[in-house]
Formats: C-alpha cells, structure tokens, sequence
C-alpha cells in the first residue's frame, strides 16, 4: 500500500530517534519515497548523513539550505507529502504543533500541510501522563491528526512505564492499514450535496438558511482522498474548491434538483448534506421590493424534495445517505425520514448539541441504518466527523456485500 506514496519523516530530540532509522529502512523497501526533516535537537541524537543516506533523499534542517541563501519551501514540501510522520515527537514539539508555534522548518511543514499527520510521541513516563501532554494529544486529535500512542516498557531513565514511541513495525503497519482503508471509495463515484440554497424574492433579496457547507466539503475532500470519483453539487458558500472534486455550482432549491437527477443515474453513492429550502416564493419579482407598508405578506410554494423525488429514480446497487437537522424529537424524525426518503443509512444532529449545527467547525452526529443500528459519535471537528461517516458507508456497504453471499 505504499508503494510510491510520498511520506515525510519529522525527527525530534529524542533518544528513540534512534528507532528512526529503521522506521525509514522499512519505508523505502516498500516503495515509499521518504524526505526528512529534523529539529536542531534531533541532529544531537542521530545524524544527518545517516538519514540522508537511508531516505536517499537530502534531510532538511532549516530554512535555508546548506547556508548558501537557497531557500527550503516549506509549503511544497507540505504540499508534496501524501503523509507526514512525526516519529519520535518530543514533549517540546508537542506542544508546539498544538498550539500553532511555527520557529522551525518541522512545524512550518505541518501547518502547511493538506495530508494526514500521524503524531508518534515518546517521552519518560511522568512527563508522558502530565496532563499539559495529554491536553496537547487530545487537541492535535481534534485537528484531525493520528495519534500512535506511546507504548510501554523500559524508558531511557531507567523507569518502565509508558512512554516509549511505538516500535517502528508498528508505525509501518498503522500506515499501511491506513492507505489501504483510504482506498475504500476506489473505483465508486460518489455523488454529495452541499450548502445552503437561496430562493430569490427579487433582484437583490433571497430566503436562505445558516448552512456553511463546510460539512459537505468535508465529505468532499475526504471521500475524494480515498479514491472516490467524487461530483459535489454545491449551493452558495465561501468555501475553496475541494482538489480533485467535480464541483457543480447551483443557486436555487431547483437547480440543485436539476443538477442532482442529471448526475444521480452514475453515481454508486448519493450523500444529501445540503440544507435545501422547503419554500420559495410563488412569485419572484423582476424589479426591487420597495418599503411601503408596515407589514408585508409572501406567499410559498414548496420547492422539490430532492431527495425523496430521486429516491423514487434508486437502483438496487445504490447506496443514499441522508441528513437530519432537528431542534426536538430527534431520533423519531431521523427514523422516519430514514423509511420516507428510502435512505439506507441517515446522519443525524442537533441543534440542541453544543458545538453542533451550521457554521460551526465541529458536530456531534449519530448514524442510523436501515438494519435498525444506532450509532452515536462524540463532538469532534468537521473533518474527523467526514472520515467517520465515509468509515461507516465503507463498512455498511461490505456488510450488504456480505450478506447478499
């Protein structure tokens, strides 16, 4: 799974930069191609040249290269990397990545970065339990980072105790398990709906919601990261264009429903994260609305139930999910829209969930599925809220798989 994959090695000063060496070794024999970059403190542990000559690549030190004014681009090689490793990661360093302190090449790289980072701390074991580096392991978590916990045994102090960085084989098969579920969507076009729709009043005004489609693009991103073919049919928003994404662009409720039943014969997969409006005005006027009365009536008219109109267009090999907003009675309306709108799994929040909800960067979801299962997640960023979403489609897809053998 890794061959020709593009993995950067951060060191730190450790004494298991040591077990680096290795790590690296066993990278390249797969087929990886590895870049390094170390701290100024790791270079006391274990030398350049040695990691040089194992990556077969030049290791990066600073930001200028060789001190001949040539400058090391931290942000092509964030861009570069399909993964960065941080093995081992001091208590130091930790911190630093936590909080956003960027004073060396390393953090320059991973706050530049677009890849996964997996963390791979090691540190004697009162300072690994402290909980300042507890803290700084659940934030850097909720950034959407690995974790490879430390592991326990005995400690360069001479304690036993957890601490260690996890054995290089370890790492290895945590990575490789790693691209091999990232390829889960590999050969399936996924279909996602995304943002807010705006139903027009006249030329100036609209009716919209709160939507960010950040939850959307998330998916976007994410699923496209794992080998899908993904369309993202996108209502208005300020959000960049996800890499690799076909992104079509609608305004209203309908041509969102237009661009959905175009696209909705090839897809294999139908995520409905858009919050579409269920009203537009019945009459759109060509020409600005003055001020004139004290009160003013708008008359509505519904707008198409994208997904239950395309529910009725669904093919046995199709898989749809949909999305649940509720303010009240939240599992009850989740199942029902569940069984109306024929989903087969449906991804519900609510607004009473602190942290939850539009334009928030975070959301606390629970997944139901037609199999009646109920799966509750606790509140974490958007983007790790992506990946367990796109995780449960893959594994309620290979469980339909299964059990049609």
């Amino acid at each position: 799974m890794l061959r020709n994959k593009k993995i950067i090695i951060g060191v730190c000063g450790s004494i298991a930069a040591y077990k680096t060496a290795f790590l690296i070794r066993y990278l390249i024999k797969e087929g990886a191609e590895v870049k390094v970059i170390m701290t100024n403190a790791a270079a006391s542990f274990i030398s350049p040249l040695t990691l040089s000559t194992l990556s077969k690549n030049p290791v990066a030190t600073a930001f200028v290269k060789n001190n001949q004014g040539e400058w090391e681009n931290h942000v092509e090689l964030g861009l570069w990397a399909d993964a960065i490793v941080i093995a081992p990661t001091s208590a130091h360093t930790l911190g630093k990545l936590a909080h956003g302190i960027c004073d060396n090449l390393l953090c320059a790289v991973y706050l530049s970065a677009k890849c996964p980072v997996f963390i791979a701390p090691a540190m004697d074991l009162d300072m690994y339990q402290h909980p300042t580096t507890q803290k700084n392991l659940t934030l850097l978590s909720s950034f959407g980072n690995y974790i490879i916990d430390a592991e326990e045994g005995e400690l360069a102090s001479g304690l036993e105790g957890k601490g260690r960085m996890a054995e290089p084989e370890h790492i290895l098969s945590i990575l490789n398990s790693f691209f091999s579920k990232a390829l889960a969507f590999s050969g399936k076009k996924v279909l996602i709906t995304a943002g807010p729709t705006q139903e027009a009043l006249d030329p100036v005004r609209y009716i919209s919601n709160h939507s960010s489609g950040k939850m959307g693009y998330a998916l976007a991103e994410t699923i496209q990261s794992m080998g899908g073919e993904v369309i993202l049919i996108s209502g208005p928003t300020a959000l960049a264009i996800p890499k690799g994404v076909t992104t079509v662009f609608t305004r209203s409720a309908q041509e969102m429903y237009h661009a959905v039943t175009t696209n909705f014969e090839s897809a294999d997969i139908i995520i409905y994260s858009a919050a579409v409006a269920d009203y537009t005005p019945l009459l759109v006027n060509d020409k600005k609305i003055k001020k004139k009365e004290s009160s003013f009536t708008l008359e509505l008219t519904k707008t198409p139930d994208i997904a239950l109109e395309t529910s009725k267009l669904k093919k046995k090999n199709q898989l749809t999910v949909g999305f649940a907003l509720e303010t009240n009675d939240a599992l009850e309306n989740a199942k029902g829209k569940l069984l109306s709108k024929n989903f087969d799994l449906i991804v519900l929040n609510s607004l009473q969930d602190s942290g939850a909800g539009f334009g928030q960067d975070t959301n606390r979801i629970t997944i139901l599925d037609k199999q009646s299962n109920c799966i509750p997640f606790e509140l974490k960023s958007k983007k790790e809220v992506a990946q367990d979403i796109a995780r449960y489609i893959v594994t309620y897809s290979n469980r339909l798989n299964n059990d049609s053998l």
